[in-house]
């Protein structure tokens, strides 16, 4: 399929210079997704439920076709099988997994568990979450309390000041103990700007003035502890004014183990309005948002889609557009945004996300190969280190092309 502009498959650029992604390089982090985590991860899901004869028959299979196989079409009567043949099923069924782009395969692989476990199905195993354990444990204990206790000290920050803070806890999630221990002179919140290849916040900050009252879009990330500080900065938005409405994208179904869903935005939500302090209020207030329309949830099909956001269909295009800036957050949103490609590293941001149809924002911690928009002494740097920077999850960015 393309989109119109002369792109390749699924609306990315076709350039020699910029190579897909595949996962059949062995050593590559791709080739280590498909070889060791997938694997791992249907053993972590077979243990967490009861599951039944059949869901056990079901993951075994899949595993061997993972593992020693190749990529299979939806059973005819699976009711998104004409789905994924449009996005691009054609073109992979038959392939070895290693061989097929990397986003498309990783995609279809957490398809392909959730039917393995009866998500989709009529019966007792309908719509639950089999990622559900691993989420829920992130919201219990004293750590979470400690963090959402940590909100109080933010109280007396100016306005810019507390914006940069949850900015910042919302960028790192729970490597960076929420972010909400700001310690402007030093310590762990200034190694951790060194840690930043790219910091856009200025610029983003310019699109969303106090009082401005702008819509604003989040696409959403990780759900658990990386969804609160999310939920956090949601609000902040609203109360100090810079947004008079947030629209939260979150993903129809579970996808890709804790990409965010409506069921996990309420965990969430529970949580802080069950904490003390400043916690509390922002969970009444988002709570409120919720009844009063400045906050809507979205969960639209496109979102577990295995294609980048340059073929989005007209009618999310139109619900984003108008919009002062969209937000994406984390890594897999990042890949779809500028297209899950080796491009040069100092390849442009803005250049590869022209199409898009509002300013935009990126937030991420690196945990895939693909980045774009280092300066080239930035880049020399992280070279130099010898570490897996790309993937590690070590290092962040904030990205942000101001025009449509």
């Amino acid at each position: 399929m393309t989109d119109g502009t002369g792109s390749g498959a699924g609306g990315e650029a076709a350039t020699p210079e910029a190579p897909v992604i595949v996962s059949s390089a062995a050593g590559s982090f791709p080739w280590g997704v498909l070889t060791r985590r997938h694997p791992a991860l249907i053993k972590q899901v077979r243990d967490a439920f009861p599951y039944e004869p059949w869901q056990h028959s079901a993951l075994d299979a899949l595993l061997a076709s993972v593992t020693d196989g190749v990529i299979e079409p939806l059973p005819p009567g699976a009711h998104d099988a004409a789905q994924w043949e449009a996005w691009g099923g054609g073109e992979q069924y038959g392939r070895r997994w290693g061989d097929a782009p990397f986003l498309w395969a990783e995609s279809y692989f957490y398809r392909l568990l959730l039917g393995a476990v009866g998500y989709f199905g009529a019966g007792p195993w309908q719509s639950v979450d089999p990622f559900a354990p691993f989420k829920r444990a992130e919201l219990r204990g004293d750590t979470v309390d400690s963090e959402l206790a940590a909100l109080d000290l933010l109280v007396p920050l100016p306005e810019r000041e507390r914006a940069d803070a949850l900015l910042r806890a919302s960028l790192w999630g729970n490597r960076a103990d929420l972010g909400f221990r700001l310690d402007s002179a030093g310590g762990e919140a200034a190694e951790k700007d060194n840690r930043l290849v790219a910091d856009d916040s200025a610029r983003l900050w310019s699109l969303l003035p106090p009082g401005g009252a702008a819509t604003v879009q989040l696409v959403a990330d990780n759900a658990g502890r990386e969804l609160i500080p999310d939920l956090v900065l949601v609000d902040h938005l609203l109360h100090s004014g810079r947004a008079g409405r947030v629209v939260l994208h979150v993903k129809p179904c579970p996808y890709y183990v804790s990409d965010a869903t409506t069921a996990d935005v309420v965990d969430c939500l529970r949580r802080i309005a069950d904490a003390d302090g400043s916690a509390a209020l922002t969970g009444r207030r988002l709570w409120a948002a919720l009844a009063d329309g400045s906050l809507q949830l979205r969960a639209h099909d496109f979102f577990r889609a295995p294609l980048p956001y340059s073929a989005m269909p007209d009618d999310l295009r139109a619900e984003l557009s108008g919009s002062a800036v969209t937000l994406l957050k984390g890594d897999l949103n990042y890949r779809r945004l500028v297209g899950d490609r080796l491009w040069p590293e100092t390849t442009p941001f803005a250049t590869l996300t022209t199409y898009f149809p509002t300013p935009v924002a990126a937030l991420r911690t690196l945990k895939s190969d693909v980045i774009v928009g280092l300066e080239a002494h930035t880049l020399a740097g992280l070279e130099a280190e010898r570490d897996a920077w790309r993937t590690s999850g070590t290092h962040a960015l904030v990205q942000v092309r101001e025009r449509p």
